[in-house]
């Protein structure tokens, strides 16, 4: 997965869009990742994060990772 960063000219203004996998079922799409903000030099105290929706009748599964992550 990915993000554009864009920086602008007013001083800590970036334009983050995250990529966004779309089909009948619904979307997914991560909206953080601690390495890739770290990357546009962007810091935060938070590793990951997600956001999906399904449609009606579709049912998404889950995983659950020990660390390392």
């Amino acid at each position: 997965m990915g993000f554009s960063f864009k920086h602008m000219e007013i001083k800590d203004v970036v334009i983050i869009e995250p990529q966004v996998f779309k089909d009948d079922r619904g979307f997914f799409m991560e909206t953080y990742k601690k390495s890739e903000f770290e990357k546009a030099d962007i810091s935060f105290n938070f590793k990951q994060d997600y956001h999906s929706l399904s449609v009606k009748n579709v049912l998404r599964g889950l995983h659950y990772q020990l660390p390392p992550f």
